[in-house]
């Protein structure tokens, strides 16, 4: 089960946009609901007004599920809705059962979030599996405030779920526009996660229009281009760090090897 909410999880929207991404681009059908009540401030989460075929009604805040066909060997089932604001553990309760009755044995919590990361390099991704750290492409571990992503990880873990959480970094500077680089960037993630390639559909166009759009801004501020260009130098001796890294890990390793 591929999970995202949108709210404080969700910078840019590119979490809850990768799965608006798989229903659009695979055959879909709704499965189930997590209604309302009880799990909403409907000052924070509000209702919304909706016009169809002539008649009004009120759209409520709600999570809905749709089980998504890939392929013939590959069913994917996806939670999407308005991060909870009351009762965060009955909540996952209710998630994991829908996981439960559609056969679900892994759950795949993904967000999205700001960070002090350029634009011109590939986006730091964090991956997490069964609560350990198994990928950072250029990011720190996170501490701090958490959201519901990580408890349904948790609370998932504790049902004897295997787990993966996956949060993708945003340049802060780049706030309050969709980032197509970013859903582009989970997608692949996702993809080498559960081994299918899954279709790309037009986010490499857009990801490519992001990218120009955020280069043509930082051209015509020259503070911001001072920022960016420290934020590439600290970026780079990161990955240089984890490179040399990697050397050393793999030499240990072949003389471990000729030792025996």
């Amino acid at each position: 089960m591929i999970s995202a909410f949108a709210g404080w999880n969700d910078a840019c929207q590119a979490a809850t946009n990768l799965i608006r991404h798989l229903i659009s681009t695979y055959e879909s059908h709704e499965v189930g609901k997590i209604c309302c009540a009880g799990f909403y401030d409907y000052q924070t989460s509000r209702p919304m007004l909706c016009a169809a075929n002539g008649r009004r009604s009120i759209v409520w805040p709600e999570t809905t599920f749709y089980r998504i066909t890939v392929d013939d060997d590959h069913d994917l089932l996806v939670e999407m809705g308005p991060e909870p604001n009351y009762r965060w553990l009955e909540f996952c309760h209710r998630s994991l059962r829908i996981a439960e009755e559609c056969d679900v044995d892994s759950i795949v919590a993904i967000g999205s979030m700001f960070a002090d990361c350029p634009h011109t390099r590939p986006l730091p991704v964090d991956v997490t599996t069964d609560g350990y750290e198994t990928m950072t492409d250029g990011a720190d571990a996170y501490t701090g405030p958490i959201g519901i992503p990580t408890v349904l990880d948790q609370v998932a873990r504790d049902h004897d779920f295997d787990t993966t959480s996956m949060w993708v970094s945003i340049p802060q500077y780049l706030n309050g526009e969709e980032c197509a680089q970013a859903t582009l960037t989970l997608l692949r993630r996702l993809s080498k996660l559960i081994g299918v390639d899954l279709g790309e559909g037009d986010l490499p166009r857009r990801a490519a229009q992001w990218k120009a759009q955020a280069t043509l801004l930082t051209r015509c501020n020259d503070d911001l281009a001072d920022y960016v260009h420290h934020l590439e130098l600290e970026a780079d001796a990161k990955a240089e760090e984890s490179s040399t890294d990697i050397a050393q890990e793999a030499e240990a390793f072949l003389r471990d090897i000729d030792g025996d």
